[in-house]
Protein backbone atom coordinates (compact mmCIF):
# COMPACT_ATOMS: atom_id res chain seq x y z
CA UNK A 1 0.00 0.00 0.00
CA UNK A 2 1.47 3.11 -1.87
CA UNK A 3 -0.73 5.59 0.47
CA UNK A 4 0.28 6.36 4.07
CA UNK A 5 -2.83 7.52 5.18
CA UNK A 6 -3.81 4.26 5.76
CA UNK A 7 -1.65 1.68 7.11
CA UNK A 8 -1.92 -2.35 7.37
CA UNK A 9 0.29 -4.59 9.81
CA UNK A 10 -0.40 -7.86 10.18
CA UNK A 11 1.17 -10.12 12.88
CA UNK A 12 -0.13 -13.28 14.64
CA UNK A 13 -3.25 -13.78 12.83
CA UNK A 14 -3.96 -9.99 13.64
CA UNK A 15 -4.38 -7.32 10.46
CA UNK A 16 -4.44 -3.84 12.20
CA UNK A 17 -5.93 -1.29 9.40
CA UNK A 18 -4.91 2.38 11.07
CA UNK A 19 -6.18 5.62 9.86
CA UNK A 20 -3.27 7.56 9.41
CA UNK A 21 -4.28 11.34 9.20
CA UNK A 22 -3.86 12.21 12.95
CA UNK A 23 -3.62 16.06 12.17
CA UNK A 24 -6.40 16.08 9.96
CA UNK A 25 -8.28 13.83 12.97
CA UNK A 26 -8.36 11.00 10.79
CA UNK A 27 -10.63 12.81 8.19
CA UNK A 28 -12.44 10.22 5.56
CA UNK A 29 -11.15 11.39 2.42
CA UNK A 30 -11.63 9.45 -1.00
CA UNK A 31 -7.87 8.43 -0.78
CA UNK A 32 -8.83 7.21 2.88
CA UNK A 33 -11.66 5.04 2.12
CA UNK A 34 -9.29 3.57 -0.81
CA UNK A 35 -7.24 2.73 1.51
CA UNK A 36 -9.09 1.06 3.85
CA UNK A 37 -10.69 -1.72 1.02
CA UNK A 38 -7.30 -1.82 -0.30
CA UNK A 39 -5.66 -3.20 3.40
CA UNK A 40 -8.87 -5.53 3.19
CA UNK A 41 -7.92 -7.05 0.21
CA UNK A 42 -4.56 -7.42 1.28
CA UNK A 43 -5.85 -8.75 4.98
CA UNK A 44 -8.38 -11.34 3.04
CA UNK A 45 -5.14 -12.31 0.75
CA UNK A 46 -3.11 -13.11 3.86
CA UNK A 47 -3.12 -15.80 7.00
CA UNK A 48 -5.17 -12.83 9.30
CA UNK A 49 -8.40 -14.35 11.33
CA UNK A 50 -9.07 -11.11 12.55
CA UNK A 51 -9.17 -7.48 11.38
CA UNK A 52 -8.76 -4.21 13.79
CA UNK A 53 -9.91 -0.86 12.58
CA UNK A 54 -8.08 2.49 14.85
CA UNK A 55 -7.02 5.53 14.39
CA UNK A 56 -3.68 7.13 14.79
CA UNK A 57 -3.37 10.49 17.33
CA UNK A 58 -6.38 11.24 19.93
CA UNK A 59 -9.23 10.56 17.27
CA UNK A 60 -10.24 7.09 15.80
CA UNK A 61 -12.42 9.74 13.10
CA UNK A 62 -13.86 13.17 12.63
CA UNK A 63 -15.75 11.99 10.08
CA UNK A 64 -16.05 13.46 6.55
CA UNK A 65 -12.78 15.45 5.10
CA UNK A 66 -13.87 19.19 5.54
CA UNK A 67 -12.09 20.49 3.04
CA UNK A 68 -12.91 17.96 0.52
CA UNK A 69 -16.65 19.64 1.48
CA UNK A 70 -15.15 22.85 0.29
CA UNK A 71 -14.23 21.97 -2.52
CA UNK A 72 -17.45 19.79 -3.31
CA UNK A 73 -19.11 23.42 -2.49
CA UNK A 74 -16.76 25.58 -4.99
CA UNK A 75 -16.76 22.78 -7.63
CA UNK A 76 -19.93 22.54 -10.40
CA UNK A 77 -20.93 19.17 -9.94
CA UNK A 78 -24.44 18.15 -10.49
CA UNK A 79 -27.06 16.03 -7.52
CA UNK A 80 -26.06 12.81 -10.01
CA UNK A 81 -21.86 12.99 -9.93
CA UNK A 82 -21.86 13.83 -6.13
CA UNK A 83 -24.24 10.59 -5.58
CA UNK A 84 -22.09 8.92 -7.97
CA UNK A 85 -18.85 10.52 -6.04
CA UNK A 86 -20.43 9.01 -2.59
CA UNK A 87 -21.24 5.57 -4.08
CA UNK A 88 -17.70 5.23 -5.40
CA UNK A 89 -15.75 6.04 -2.49
CA UNK A 90 -17.55 5.83 0.99
CA UNK A 91 -20.24 3.34 -0.04
CA UNK A 92 -18.22 0.42 -1.33
CA UNK A 93 -15.90 0.57 1.68
CA UNK A 94 -18.88 0.34 3.83
CA UNK A 95 -19.99 -2.47 2.24
CA UNK A 96 -16.52 -4.25 2.15
CA UNK A 97 -16.02 -4.22 5.68
CA UNK A 98 -19.65 -4.96 6.45
CA UNK A 99 -19.06 -8.15 4.36
CA UNK A 100 -15.79 -9.33 5.30
CA UNK A 101 -15.84 -12.63 6.09
CA UNK A 102 -13.60 -12.64 9.17
CA UNK A 103 -14.27 -11.06 12.29
CA UNK A 104 -13.93 -6.72 12.32
CA UNK A 105 -13.04 -4.96 15.82
CA UNK A 106 -13.39 -1.12 15.80
CA UNK A 107 -10.86 0.31 18.70
CA UNK A 108 -12.55 3.73 19.77
CA UNK A 109 -9.77 5.63 21.84
CA UNK A 110 -10.77 9.33 20.94
CA UNK A 111 -13.88 11.05 19.10
CA UNK A 112 -15.94 8.77 16.31
CA UNK A 113 -17.90 11.20 14.76
CA UNK A 114 -20.12 11.36 11.68
CA UNK A 115 -18.65 8.97 9.07
CA UNK A 116 -16.40 8.03 11.69
CA UNK A 117 -19.15 6.60 13.78
CA UNK A 118 -20.84 5.17 10.56
CA UNK A 119 -17.24 3.65 10.05
CA UNK A 120 -16.83 2.16 13.84
CA UNK A 121 -20.02 0.43 13.69
CA UNK A 122 -20.22 -1.22 10.35
CA UNK A 123 -17.71 -3.27 12.33
CA UNK A 124 -18.71 -6.44 14.45
CA UNK A 125 -17.69 -5.23 17.58
CA UNK A 126 -16.74 -1.64 18.86
CA UNK A 127 -14.45 -1.37 21.84
CA UNK A 128 -13.94 1.83 23.72
CA UNK A 129 -11.75 3.82 26.07
CA UNK A 130 -13.21 6.10 28.21
CA UNK A 131 -12.08 8.80 26.58
CA UNK A 132 -14.18 7.78 23.64
CA UNK A 133 -17.11 10.03 22.34
CA UNK A 134 -19.21 9.04 19.29
CA UNK A 135 -21.88 11.15 17.54
CA UNK A 136 -23.75 10.87 14.16
CA UNK A 137 -23.92 14.51 13.83
CA UNK A 138 -24.13 15.04 9.52
CA UNK A 139 -26.95 18.04 10.77
CA UNK A 140 -23.51 20.22 11.56
CA UNK A 141 -22.67 20.34 8.50
CA UNK A 142 -25.86 20.56 7.38
CA UNK A 143 -26.08 17.06 5.12
CA UNK A 144 -28.44 14.09 5.54
CA UNK A 145 -26.80 10.68 6.82
CA UNK A 146 -24.30 8.19 4.92
CA UNK A 147 -22.19 5.27 5.35
CA UNK A 148 -24.42 3.04 6.49
CA UNK A 149 -25.96 4.56 9.10
CA UNK A 150 -29.85 4.34 8.04
CA UNK A 151 -28.93 0.21 8.18
CA UNK A 152 -26.64 0.06 11.12
CA UNK A 153 -27.65 2.93 13.81
CA UNK A 154 -31.13 1.72 13.75
CA UNK A 155 -30.60 -2.22 13.68
CA UNK A 156 -27.94 -1.42 17.02
CA UNK A 157 -30.68 1.34 18.66
CA UNK A 158 -33.40 0.70 17.74
CA UNK A 159 -35.31 3.25 15.56
CA UNK A 160 -36.74 6.00 18.03
CA UNK A 161 -33.00 6.17 19.65
CA UNK A 162 -31.35 6.43 16.23
CA UNK A 163 -34.14 9.29 15.01
CA UNK A 164 -32.87 11.52 18.43
CA UNK A 165 -29.14 11.12 17.39
CA UNK A 166 -29.28 11.88 14.04
CA UNK A 167 -31.97 14.38 14.98
CA UNK A 168 -29.81 16.42 17.54
CA UNK A 169 -26.68 15.51 16.48
CA UNK A 170 -25.59 14.43 20.11
CA UNK A 171 -22.50 13.25 20.81
CA UNK A 172 -22.38 10.77 23.57
CA UNK A 173 -19.84 9.75 25.97
CA UNK A 174 -18.28 6.15 26.33
CA UNK A 175 -20.54 5.28 29.35
CA UNK A 176 -23.99 6.30 27.54
CA UNK A 177 -22.70 4.74 24.62
CA UNK A 178 -22.56 1.48 25.82
CA UNK A 179 -25.46 2.01 27.48
CA UNK A 180 -27.34 2.31 24.08
CA UNK A 181 -25.39 -0.61 22.60
CA UNK A 182 -23.09 1.46 20.31
CA UNK A 183 -20.55 -0.11 22.08
CA UNK A 184 -19.21 -3.74 23.74
CA UNK A 185 -16.75 -2.62 26.50
CA UNK A 186 -15.53 0.46 27.76
CA UNK A 187 -12.21 0.03 29.34
CA UNK A 188 -9.91 2.74 31.48
CA UNK A 189 -7.48 4.54 29.51
CA UNK A 190 -4.78 2.79 31.01
CA UNK A 191 -6.03 -0.50 30.46
CA UNK A 192 -7.72 -0.08 26.95
CA UNK A 193 -4.24 -1.02 24.68
CA UNK A 194 -3.85 -4.29 27.20
CA UNK A 195 -7.82 -5.59 27.67
CA UNK A 196 -8.84 -4.59 23.98
CA UNK A 197 -5.43 -7.24 22.99
CA UNK A 198 -6.67 -9.36 25.12
CA UNK A 199 -10.30 -9.56 23.39
CA UNK A 200 -9.44 -9.04 20.46
CA UNK A 201 -6.20 -12.55 20.61
CA UNK A 202 -9.37 -14.59 21.96
CA UNK A 203 -11.23 -14.24 18.63
CA UNK A 204 -7.72 -14.32 16.19
CA UNK A 205 -7.43 -17.72 17.97
CA UNK A 206 -10.51 -18.39 17.53
CA UNK A 207 -11.44 -21.49 15.05
CA UNK A 208 -11.61 -19.26 11.71
CA UNK A 209 -13.78 -21.43 9.37
CA UNK A 210 -16.87 -21.88 12.06
CA UNK A 211 -15.94 -17.97 12.80
CA UNK A 212 -16.44 -16.96 9.37
CA UNK A 213 -19.83 -19.00 9.18
CA UNK A 214 -21.15 -18.20 12.14
CA UNK A 215 -20.62 -14.07 11.63
CA UNK A 216 -22.67 -14.37 7.98
CA UNK A 217 -25.56 -16.44 9.82
CA UNK A 218 -25.48 -13.99 12.74
CA UNK A 219 -25.30 -11.17 10.06
CA UNK A 220 -28.77 -12.67 7.55
CA UNK A 221 -30.20 -14.01 10.70
CA UNK A 222 -33.10 -10.77 11.33
CA UNK A 223 -33.49 -11.15 7.16
CA UNK A 224 -34.90 -15.16 7.26
CA UNK A 225 -37.24 -17.02 8.64
CA UNK A 226 -36.56 -19.85 11.12
CA UNK A 227 -36.88 -22.84 8.97
CA UNK A 228 -34.72 -21.13 6.93
CA UNK A 229 -31.92 -19.80 9.22
CA UNK A 230 -31.94 -23.24 10.88
CA UNK A 231 -30.91 -25.07 7.02
CA UNK A 232 -28.35 -22.50 6.80
CA UNK A 233 -27.29 -23.41 10.15
CA UNK A 234 -27.04 -27.15 8.98
CA UNK A 235 -25.18 -26.36 6.07
CA UNK A 236 -22.76 -24.29 8.07
CA UNK A 237 -22.42 -26.55 10.73
CA UNK A 238 -21.53 -29.42 8.12
CA UNK A 239 -18.64 -27.46 6.65
CA UNK A 240 -17.72 -26.99 10.40
CA UNK A 241 -17.32 -30.41 11.18
CA UNK A 242 -14.99 -31.10 8.41
CA UNK A 243 -11.99 -29.05 9.64
CA UNK A 244 -9.10 -29.78 11.82
CA UNK A 245 -10.40 -26.85 14.50
CA UNK A 246 -13.39 -29.42 15.03
CA UNK A 247 -11.57 -32.46 15.64
CA UNK A 248 -8.98 -30.19 17.83
CA UNK A 249 -11.93 -28.66 20.01
CA UNK A 250 -13.23 -32.08 20.79
CA UNK A 251 -10.31 -33.70 21.54
CA UNK A 252 -9.15 -30.83 23.36
CA UNK A 253 -12.44 -30.84 25.83
CA UNK A 254 -12.14 -34.53 25.99
CA UNK A 255 -8.52 -33.96 27.49
CA UNK A 256 -9.61 -31.13 29.24
CA UNK A 257 -6.72 -28.97 27.82
CA UNK A 258 -7.02 -25.35 26.09
CA UNK A 259 -7.93 -25.77 22.31
CA UNK A 260 -5.10 -24.11 20.08
CA UNK A 261 -6.67 -23.79 16.80
CA UNK A 262 -5.03 -22.83 13.83
CA UNK A 263 -7.69 -21.46 11.31
CA UNK A 264 -8.38 -24.81 8.92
Amino acid sequence: MSDESVLLDIDDGVATITLNRPDERNALSRPVAEGIRDALDDADAADARCVVLEGAGEAFSAGGDIEAMVEGIQGDLSVEERVRVVERSFNRTIERLAEFPLPTVALLDGAAIGAGASLAIACDLQLASEHCSIGFSFRAVGLSVDSGTSYFLPRIVGENVAKELVFTGEVVDADRAAELGLVNHVYPADEFDDRAADLVDRIASGPTVALRHAKRLLGDGVEKSLSEALADEALAQGVAFDTDDHVEGVESFFEGRDAEFEGR
